[in-house]
């Protein structure tokens, strides 16, 4: 019964990893709907896919007389957070020149589509209704998103600086019940984007905008708008046009057939160094690859480079590096004269701690990276991290449930798993589930023995 349950597992598992890889690479049509493959469905960078680029440069009305280095860094930096909160984790904003920003988008075909995200640069107020005085400008407001309440439902999140929370505190505490408008300037001609009602005194600078009717959609536009008005200096559009991929229209490709066939050299060398181990971490291996192409497609701020295509390979390394130090471990165990199952156990016991204090250090590498980076940095990062959670799923959970199924059909061939035993050692069994397994035998052997004596003697009567 518990190889007949293997083999069902097994084959389950297999199923699943060949439905994961043909989900991964093919795409199907059905009817007037198509199924974009996990492969295609993964937003790529500027060097591998282009995009389009925009130059800003300050509007002719703006004050030159103060400190306009400063004031343009600062609207670089939050130009450059407008568009990652979009998913454009790749994106870049450079200065050019003394007056002038670069903005390049990877992996948008049509440019007006990012001149939509940015919107034109306006001039921001929060203004008291009632009284109509001013309590804050775009600059107090440090950041705008567009999120979901405990309860569900969308709104938008707002932090303020020191200078914006006091300020805030004070309107807050004398005004609940009243309304206050956020105004939105363009071109002299003021636009009020909405009038949310102050229900309770505001005092730590985070302030939520919330609505009845406000759908995710209308959280993101609005946070849009209040981010456009936080700019330090007032843009103007001086060109775009598109950008094309910095490695050429063939980089893909060869990168792809390039990993294919890296992947396959190492699962041939696993198979031949540990045999039917080896068959075990390459279906893990496969697996993995399908979890990896699934994650990256569905998540919002992947966007693959060449320094993601680069965190991929590193995790996978390290997802091959851990089935060698649990595959090493059973074999040291079972050289020292354990039965296969209890080497398997041990093996595994042995080799967890080392293999997760190597793929934490290396999480934590990759979250400093991620908080404090930028651009192809973080894209390095996402990958590197996302790869590493999924090398410890499949090395710790996938590959010790496929031995153990693996060693319950095959348990008296450790010829079979390149396992050989030590000379002048006697095999002895020191695992405890599979003293729990003799026991539960032989308690079955005599309920079956009591069984048929009772059987005789009925017969006899």
């Amino acid at each position: 019964m518990k190889k007949k349950s293997s083999i069902i597992k097994l084959s389950i598992i297999g199923v699943i990893t060949i439905i994961g890889l043909i989900m991964s690479f093919c795409t199907f049509h059905f009817g007037l709907t198509t199924f974009k493959s996990f492969g295609s469905a993964i937003k790529l960078g500027l060097d591998l896919k282009g995009g389009v680029y925009a130059v800003y440069g300050m509007d002719s009305s703006e004050d030159t007389s103060s400190d306009i280095s400063t004031r343009l860094e600062a609207t670089r930096t939050r130009l450059e957070r407008l568009l990652s909160s979009r998913g454009y984790t790749e994106a870049t904003v450079v200065r050019e020149g003394s007056d002038r920003l670069r903005v390049e988008v990877p992996d948008v075909d049509d440019p007006g589509e990012i001149f939509t995200i940015i919107g034109k640069p306006a001039e921001l107020k929060f203004v008291l209704d009632k009284t109509g005085e001013t309590v804050l400008t775009g600059k107090n407001v440090v950041r705008a998103q567009a999120m979901y309440d405990q309860s569900g439902n969308p709104v938008v999140s707002l932090s303020l600086d020191s200078d914006g929370t006091a300020a805030f505190a004070d309107a807050t505490s004398n005004h609940i019940g009243e309304t206050m408008s956020i105004i939105s300037t363009v071109d002299g001609v003021d636009d009020t984007i909405s009038s949310p009602t102050i229900n309770v005194a505001i005092t730590n600078g985070q302030a939520i905008i919330e609505s009845p009717d406000m759908t995710y959609d209308d959280a993101q536009n609005l946070a849009d708008q209040i981010t456009s008005g936080q700019f330090e200096v007032k843009l103007s559009l001086l060109e775009s046009n598109t950008v094309s991929p910095t490695l050429g229209e063939q980089a893909l490709f060869y990168g792809i057939i390039a990993g294919i066939i890296g992947l396959v050299l190492v699962m041939a060398f696993l198979i031949w160094r540990y045999r039917m181990l080896g068959v075990v971490a390459s279906m893990s291996l496969l697996l993995y690859t399908a979890l990896m192409l699934f994650f990256l497609s569905v998540l919002p701020w992947v966007q693959l480079t060449l320094p993601g295509i680069a965190g991929i390979i590193l995790s996978i390394g390290m997802a091959v590096d851990a089935n060698v130090i649990i595959y090493e471990r059973i074999r040291d165990e079972y050289k020292n004269g354990k039965s296969m199952l209890a080497s398997s156990n041990f093996g595994f016991k042995r080799a967890t701690m080392a293999i997760v204090d190597s793929n934490v250090t290396t999480i934590i590498a990759a979250v400093v990276l991620l908080i404090f980076g930028t651009g192809s940095i973080r894209g390095f990062a996402i990958t590197l991290l996302v790869g590493i959670i999924l090398s410890l799923f499949s090395a710790m959970l996938v590959t010790r449930k496929l031995v153990k199924y693996f060693i319950a059909i095959m348990p008296d061939k450790p010829s079979w798993f390149s396992l050989k035993r030590a000379k002048g050692v006697e095999e002895t069994d020191s695992s405890e589930e599979e003293t729990v397994e003799v026991q539960e035998s032989v308690e079955i052997a005599e309920e079956g023995k009591k069984s048929t004596e009772g059987e005789v003697a009925y017969e006899n009567i």
